[in-house]
């Protein structure tokens, strides 16, 4: 049996599923990838400071400028949820727990329709005031070149996790792993920490078994039970062929 069929029959006997997302998820979507050779760190000189918490505390104008730009936020109304997306949601509706553990910033997961959302990284799609705590969307943050409260014309704070921030819903991540019966790793090359520990969490107990879909080998390969190098939309459709 295939790796990919073995994938199939866990995801059928699963009833409780924890999905680690990561970049790897949304490129098929056209969404650029931070750290492969050809991805944004490479392109951009000192971005880990251009979007840091200090950069953004002393030059709040420069920091949008350079935000705005990094992310391609005049595209991102435009991605689209793809097949790998689509499936998650899917799985919720035949009446599985799925719990999504997302390094993206993206929102394609909400756009997609899937309910249980962890966004360790936050999400681009909004902004909020550091003030009066008023929460902005897209549209609004992209109609002006430096976005601010209607309220109170403070400069607003994008709600993504920045260089030097804290790194959201660890606790609730931590559990999901630990509870799960799947934990099924998506397009992360799982390098980033504190998100990395995850499947070291899943790892614990005899229950959950461990699957990664990754186009490359990470470091971490040995602690899954199932461990495809493929394209993750080609795998999902063939799983959703065969479910």
């Amino acid at each position: 049996m295939s790796m990919l069929d073995q994938l199939v029959q866990q995801i059928r006997q699963a009833n409780n599923i924890t999905v680690l997302s990561g970049a790897g998820i949304s490129t098929a979507s056209g969404i650029p990838d931070f750290r492969s050779p050809n991805g944004i760190y490479s392109k951009v000189n000192n971005v880990e400071y251009l979007l840091s918490e200090g950069y953004y505390a002393t030059h709040p104008k420069d920091f949008w400028t350079n935000f705005k730009d990094i992310f391609l936020m005049d595209r991102m109304q435009q991605y689209e949820p793809n097949p790998a997306h689509t499936m998650l949601a899917d799985l919720e509706a035949l009446g599985k727990k799925v719990t999504i553990i997302t390094q993206n910033v993206d929102g394609l997961h909400r756009k997609a329709g899937s309910g249980h959302i962890l966004e360790a990284h936050g999400s681009i799609d909004h902004a909020h005031c550091p003030k009066c705590k008023r929460s902005y969307d897209l549209p609004y943050v992209m109609a002006e070149k430096i976005p601010r409260c209607e309220q109170d014309n403070f400069i607003l704070k994008p709600d993504v996790v920045l260089f030097g921030g804290i790194v959201r819903h660890l606790p609730e991540a931590y559990e999901a792993s630990e509870q799960c019966n799947l934990f099924l790793t998506l397009g992360s090359s799982l390098q980033v920490y504190p998100v990395k520990e995850l499947p070291f969490y899943a790892n614990r107990t005899s229950q959950p078994k461990l699957a990664i879909i990754n186009y490359e080998a990470t470091d971490l390969d040995y602690l899954f039970d199932i461990v495809i190098h493929d394209d993750l939309v080609a795998s999902f459709q063939y799983i959703k062929q065969h479910l």
